[in-house]
């Protein structure tokens, strides 16, 4: 059985992701705050009738959660965050042609293996949050202006148990809202995959399409993720 915070870490990734979707839909006045809070709702609704089909037909579950995040999140920016150097500007420029598009393919490919790998990792962890209860607890409004925001958020778990996550929100040149990373407690997502890659094209030497080909979400969930 996977630990507290994987399954945290799973439902909440959903949410956001759902959250995302309302607002790059929404007017852009509309902050990132009373999006998330109607979202919560709407991504608890899916969990709840999951039950019902999720032994028999699991890929349905995969597939409407996966056609949510489709639509709000930046997979390809995802990947190359998680890339980060190896896939930056600056090294894309310093390459040849030649490198340049083995960069973009690699990329590519990465896109799909994060986005995939994703999906059938965390979707599943929503399962365990059917009926729990979320509240934003932010001291402040976020500015209408602000390019970034972080929104805090408590979630109520069995017994007494309450976990905080902070949902860091960027704005779009477009005024839309998007995801850009998601801290559980004391687990930044982001940053840790980031980190293993990093240490992954170390230990193969800067070969980027090795550790690409080699990327596997479920085995390099980090140890506090993966615990029993």
């Amino acid at each position: 059985m996977k630990s507290v915070k994987v399954m945290i870490t799973s439902a909440l990734f959903g949410l956001l992701s759902l959250a995302v979707t309302s607002i790059t839909t929404a007017n852009e006045a509309t902050g990132p705050t009373p999006i998330i809070e109607s979202t919560t709702s709407q991504i608890m609704t899916i969990v709840g009738e999951a039950p019902d089909y999720f032994d028999t037909d699991p890929d349905r579950f995969y597939s409407e959660i996966g056609s949510v995040l489709d639509k709000t999140i930046d997979w390809r920016g995802f990947a190359k965050g998680v890339m980060g150097e190896y896939a930056s500007n600056a090294r894309y420029r310093s390459l040849d042609d030649g490198g340049r598009k083995a960069l973009i393919e690699q990329l590519d490919s990465f896109t799909d293996i994060m986005k995939s790998g994703l999906i059938r990792t965390y979707a599943k962890g929503l399962l365990a949050f059917s009926g729990s209860k979320f509240e934003i607890v932010d001291d402040e409004a976020v500015d209408p202006n602000a390019r970034s925001a972080s929104i805090t958020q408590l979630v109520y778990g069995s017994g007494d148990r309450t976990y905080t996550v902070r949902y860091q929100m960027g704005r779009s040149r477009d005024g839309s809202w998007r995801l850009r990373n998601l801290i559980v407690a004391d687990i930044n997502l982001g940053q840790i995959y980031q980190n293993q890659f990093a240490a992954a094209a170390k230990s193969a030497n800067g070969d980027v399409g090795k550790v690409v080909a080699e990327w596997d979400i479920s085995a390099n969930l980090p140890e506090d993720l993966d615990s029993e």
